[in-house]
């Protein structure tokens, strides 16, 4: 039999189907939020408790954010037609990077079209053959990518393992060795430990370099990041982010760090040089977020409680739950297939959960993550664990 491509990519797609690997998408119709609205079936509508978005602190759908990204648009119209170096820059551009330097503690910011552009631009251009990665073996999937593009050479530790990352560093002879670790990881929801390795940093002089996507808004006294949480401003040299989660949840990302990496980056880095800028209103909206931000204690001890709550609700009913202290929950089922039935019958009973399976986790660690919002109330909570507890009786897990 004679193969065209689309047989083969259809045999692909078969295969995916069969082993229970297949992503679905739900058409969301309403605004991000708490409660969202979801097509179902044949066009019907349905109200439902959202269990899966990065809506740390609820910004995704806020009114002042909404108007201040409708008067950019009126005011500096709706795209730059351009990369930044050309004619992309506008004032206020400049503004979210001095801004965010300012509230990372950071000497300069460079904006990127999203967080993965950044985590992809980031090694190629500042580290050579010369250099060495020491990566955690769980971090971004972007971070993997980037590392990936450069010729600096690559380590992998084990998950949070101190022992093994500094036995790697003491045996380095590399001109400059670079740790790079999520601050908070996106899959299992626990915290790097930033304390313990900024020790190995600045013992074995190596650059430290965190991805705090999930951590920038909320994470922290007055939402800095992990950084903060765990007092190590000083050592962290680079922070990428997004703008994607908690500070309203649109598009965009940044790094942050010391202004000759910076400087190195605006003339090198691919994915800036030859990405159109940063929609204007995107860049004013996320200027509202991070002000709302920086007065958002309340949101944040709204979020934390809320977690608690949650994770404590899941872990009396039995449920095998990720160590951490975050708003990420993940509820492990090991099984693909169960892992996509779980989440059916969620949805079937009003919540809103999607599973996760390999490649976006390893196999047989598949899963379904939760993760809460300051939006959450603790009586939609109470609901959503008598359903959880309902499919968890009907699948027998």
């Amino acid at each position: 039999m004679v193969y065209t491509s689309k047989n083969i990519y259809q045999n692909q797609l078969n295969d995916i189907v069969e082993k229970g690997l297949y992503k679905n998408e739900w058409k969301i119709t309403s605004s991000q939020s708490a409660q969202i609205k979801v097509l179902e079936g044949s066009n019907v509508e349905k109200d439902i408790l959202n269990l899966c978005a990065n809506n740390y602190l609820g910004l995704s759908n806020n009114e002042e954010i909404i108007e201040a990204a409708k008067n950019s648009l009126t005011e500096k119209g709706f795209g730059m037609s351009s990369v930044r170096f050309i004619c992309g820059t506008q004032d206020i551009h400049k503004e979210l990077e001095f801004k965010l330097s300012s509230f990372l503690e950071k000497e300069d910011t460079i904006l990127f079209a999203s967080a993965f552009d950044a985590n992809t631009a980031l090694f190629e251009a500042i580290l050579t053959e010369e250099d060495e990665l020491f990566s955690d073996k769980l971090v971004h999937a972007s971070l993997i990518d980037g590392m990936r593009l450069c010729k600096a050479k690559k380590q992998i530790y084990n998950h949070s393992d101190m022992a093994d990352l500094e036995k790697r560093l003491s045996e380095s002879t590399a001109r400059i060795k670079m740790i790079v670790t999520d601050g908070v990881f996106s899959m299992d929801g626990d915290m790097a430990k930033l304390d313990e390795i900024s020790l190995l940093s600045e013992k074995y002089n190596a650059m430290l370099v965190v991805d705090d996507c999930h951590a920038t808004g909320f994470i922290g006294e007055s939402g800095k990041g992990t950084h903060e949480y765990f007092n190590v401003k000083d050592k962290v040299d680079i922070i990428t982010t997004t703008f994607g989660k908690a500070l309203g949840g649109s598009m965009g990302g940044s790094i942050s760090g010391p202004k000759e990496v910076i400087e190195i980056l605006r003339q090198k880095a691919r994915p800036y040089l030859f990405s159109n800028a940063l929609m204007p209103a995107i860049v004013s909206g996320t200027l509202k977020a991070l002000e709302l931000v920086e007065n958002a204690n309340e949101k944040r001890k709204q979020l934390i409680a809320m977690s608690d709550y949650w994770k404590n609700g899941l872990v009396s009913l039995g449920f095998d739950v990720k160590e951490g202290s975050t708003p990420i929950i993940p509820i492990m089922l090991y099984e693909s297939k169960v892992t996509q039935e779980f989440s059916k019958r969620l949805f079937e009973n009003g919540v809103y959960a999607v599973g996760f399976f390999y490649p976006v986790v390893a196999e047989g660690e598949a899963r379904i993550r939760t993760q809460i919002s300051a939006l959450h109330t603790k009586n939609q909570l109470e609901q959503a664990l008598k359903i959880f507890q309902k499919v968890k009786s009907e699948l027998g897990v």
